[in-house]
């Protein structure tokens, strides 16, 4: 989140991120399969009309709030309502002149438990139909905003996306072919995301592995764009600075029976197994088999399960290990810190990690629609990319132009007594 002296730091970080971005990108890299274009059937309106009177501006939502991720996306929306309530006086802005109004939709079916592709080109398109809309904040998982971009992209003018969560790198950056020109058929930007990209989170997971003293590591991911892309960072790196990376293996979609993986991997005795994928999708069911097959080797995942319900409840969960990019929470400012008080204050519990995530998204939507009053989503577009040292919850930032943060450091965790807990910066990379 913020750079401090006191806090962890990439000291090697930025020149391994140059690196794998540039090794993935690369001819000599290992030969990656073209991603199928996003199914897109965009609202196409030649002009955006206004709305009568003018007095309404609305944000939408888009998170998945049924399903595996719905403990950790239903406190973001907690955190957007927080942010809009305190840097509005009753929802209003420009002195009076436009009302905020908040629309938090469900990109999720109970039927797949997870983010569903129709859905999320359901919600992308009704909020693009909606004359009052200026502000999407989403998606939660990497690959439904590979859906969503695009449609919000191709309007004339274009709906400004903001993420809490996204870290998938060809996002934003050059990664697999076609990445990430794609997903902006008109040409520009519509798209950015507060949260930092995984070029730099797998890169951070490979060197603290080897910090732990792996030198044999098995890659398990989700075969989503945000796992799979995650491993695929770790892969490169783990190569570059010599961790010998035996296999690589992936969890099926309602797979059930995880003993015969486990067993798999804990046959092939590596030290560490790092998971890249999310809750859900049978994780829990994983890391229980692992911990009873091979109780003595490392686990290793990213903030896709760094939640405290995987911590408290699933069994065998006690010393893994999981990335996040930012600082402790006691490291934080004091607007960081006030955040936590005022998320728990008001909601009588704690928030989850990409709880604070949200709550910045939608103040810098909120900072931008104020310094530009005026309702017009280009406008209002264009402010959320000149954004420069925003003085916010999570420190002071920039936005560069492909809409990425200039916040990179890395926070290292582990399960302790059932709870996350933050590692001290000398055990970390």
């Amino acid at each position: 989140m913020m750079k401090s002296s006191k806090t962890v730091r990439i000291l090697t970080l930025a020149a391994g991120a140059a690196m794998v971005l540039a090794s993935c990108a690369s001819p000599a890299a290992p030969a990656a399969a073209p991603a199928a274009a996003p199914a897109v059937e965009a609202t196409k309106p030649a002009a955006v009309p206004a709305a009568a009177g003018g007095e309404t501006i609305r944000f939408y939502s888009s998170l998945p709030l049924t399903g595996n991720s719905a403990a950790q996306t239903a406190t973001i929306v907690k955190a957007i309502e927080l942010a809009i309530a305190q840097n509005t006086k009753d929802n209003m802005v420009c002195d009076g002149k436009f009302k905020i109004d908040y629309v938090s939709l469900d990109d999720a079916t109970a039927a797949k438990g997870q983010w569903d592709e129709a859905q999320e080109q359901t919600n992308a398109n009704k909020a693009l139909g909606d004359a009052d809309a200026m502000v999407y904040i989403g998606t939660f998982n990497s690959g439904a905003a590979k859906i969503s971009i695009p449609i919000l992209n191709q309007a004339t003018p274009p709906l400004g996306m903001i993420s809490p969560a996204n870290t998938n790198v060809g996002l934003t950056k050059k990664f697999n072919p076609g990445e990430p020109e794609k997903y902006y058929p008109s040409g520009k930007r519509n798209y950015l995301r507060v949260v930092a990209h995984d070029g730099l989170q797998g890169s951070f997971g490979a060197r603290w592995a080897q910090k732990l003293g792996a030198k044999n590591v098995i890659l398990v991911d989700d075969q989503q764009a945000y796992g799979k892309g995650l491993a695929d960072v770790f892969n490169t790196v783990a190569k570059d600075i010599g961790l010998t990376v035996m296999s690589r293996e992936v969890i099926e979609a309602n797979q059930g029976d995880y003993k015969t993986l486990a067993n798999k991997i804990a046959a092939a005795k590596p030290d560490l197994v790092y998971y890249g994928g999310i809750t859900g999708k049978g994780t829990s069911s994983f890391f229980q088999e692992m911990r009873t097959a091979a109780p003595d080797i490392k686990l290793m995942g990213a903030d896709g399960i760094l939640e405290n319900e995987f911590a408290e409840k699933t069994k065998g969960a006690e010393g893994v290990y999981a990335t996040i990019a930012g600082v402790p929470k006691e490291k934080l400012g004091e607007k960081g810190k006030k955040f936590f008080e005022d998320y728990k204050t008001k909601n009588g519990s704690d928030p989850e990690a990409y709880a604070i995530y949200g709550y910045e998204a939608a103040s810098v939507a909120l900072k931008a629609v104020s310094s530009v009053c005026k309702k017009d989503r280009q406008a209002i577009l264009d402010a959320m990319f000149a954004t420069k040292d925003f003085d916010g919850v999570l420190g002071k930032w920039s936005f560069d132009a492909d809409g990425d943060t200039s916040l990179d450091s890395m926070v290292g965790n582990v399960v302790k007594g059932g709870k996350w807990t933050v590692v001290a910066p000398d055990q970390l990379p």
